[in-house]
């Protein structure tokens, strides 16, 4: 290089100098800056631009999709799982289905009724209850099975299987409960309606909602609720209300008011709900499945799990990254925001909401 050219060291900014003297003229071009972070950023974003084309492009080849249940051609008992709430679909952030999927739950249970080979049915339950029409369903489906096929139907409660959780399991022929579960919570909740009327005014902020009429928009958080519509809610959970203890009354052989008796809501242990009749048996899975047996003369069956799994690489990575949530902030406004958003995922439904986390 020329003695009279030179680079300087980068500053502050990561920039640098080239500087010339010729002809007795000094001349300063500036370089490209030190871009070292910028490109990291943009290996990563193309890193993971090729994954998610791999992923979109080879679902067949990654086992993407429901996970196939395969039966087996000899006399088996299926156990299906009833794990997480009971609603139409549960969906992560990423949009991936996981736990309970209601529509693949009843279609399993209807290759069970027109297989041949099924001897009996286990309702494994790990839930606290979910929607009104969805343990309806589930229900009315597990009792199609029982009129259709003459074979078994029990169900094993493990740690809870309260409201609409229980509700599915009133029609089986013989109910076991660990030791540990918390079951009950015989009735119907609409949630809790907030209304924020008051702290929007002390931020200054109005509202105005045009309906159809007055009761088109009763639950709306930014209107107190009406005596009038209190009691349209108030009919339609006793309505449902009526259904669920009609529903325990029929599958255990209750007389109507005792069912009424004990559905006020309160949650019962296991030991508990055998002592007012809602269960058989305290026990196990696998004191179920031996009971089911010995009772039927099916100790030569196999044993089948129906369990929902969604199977993709894929899903499995964009499980692990955690999505950052903005709304996480503090002061008066971020709480009502999250309290909001916590409310009615149900507008009427079997749900414990103790136990719903």
């Amino acid at each position: 290089m020329n003695d009279n050219e030179f680079i300087s060291r980068p500053d502050e900014s990561g920039v640098r100098y080239y500087q010339s003297d010729s002809a007795g003229d000094v001349q300063t071009v500036r370089r490209v800056k030190n871009n070292s972070l910028r490109n990291s950023i943009i290996v990563f974003i193309c890193i993971i631009a090729v994954i998610v084309a791999l992923g979109v492009s080879c679902n067949n080849m990654l086992l993407t999709g429901e996970s196939e249940i395969r039966l087996p051609n000899s006399d088996y008992i299926a156990t299906i799982y009833v794990e997480g709430t009971i609603s139409r679909g549960n969906y992560d952030t990423w949009g991936v289905p996981y736990g309970y999927q209601h529509n693949w739950t009843l279609n399993e249970i209807d290759r069970l009724i027109y297989d041949h080979n099924n001897r009996g049915m286990i309702i494994y339950v790990e839930s606290p209850g979910g929607g009104i029409y969805e343990s309806d369903e589930l229900c009315l489906k597990i009792q199609e099975y029982q009129a259709y096929t003459g074979n078994p139907v029990y169900v094993s409660m493990a740690s809870m299987a309260a409201s609409g959780g229980y509700y599915i399991a009133a029609p089986a022929d013989k109910i076991f409960a660990n030791r540990n579960c918390w079951t009950g919570s015989i009735g119907v909740t609409i949630g809790t309606l907030v209304d924020v009327s008051g702290f929007l005014e002390n931020y200054g902020i109005r509202t105005t909602t045009i309906d159809s009429g007055i009761n088109k928009s009763m639950g709306s958080y930014f209107d107190p609720l009406t005596d009038e519509q209190a009691g349209i809610l108030q009919a339609l959970v006793d309505e449902a209300y009526h259904q669920f203890v009609e529903i325990i009354a029929e599958g255990r052989d209750m007389d109507l008011s005792d069912v009424i008796e004990l559905a006020d809501g309160r949650i019962y242990s296991a030991k508990q709900a055998k002592e007012n009749g809602l269960i058989d048996e305290v026990g196990t899975y696998e004191d179920a499945i031996d009971d089911m047996m010995a009772e039927y003369n099916l100790s030569f069956c196999e044993l089948v799990d129906i369990r929902y799994a969604y199977r993709s690489w894929l899903s499995s990575f964009l499980g692990s990254v955690k999505p950052v949530d903005f709304r996480t902030g503090g002061g008066d406004a971020a709480a009502v925001l999250n309290l909001l958003e916590k409310q009615n995922k149900f507008p009427v439904s079997y749900l414990c909401e103790i136990l719903n986390y």
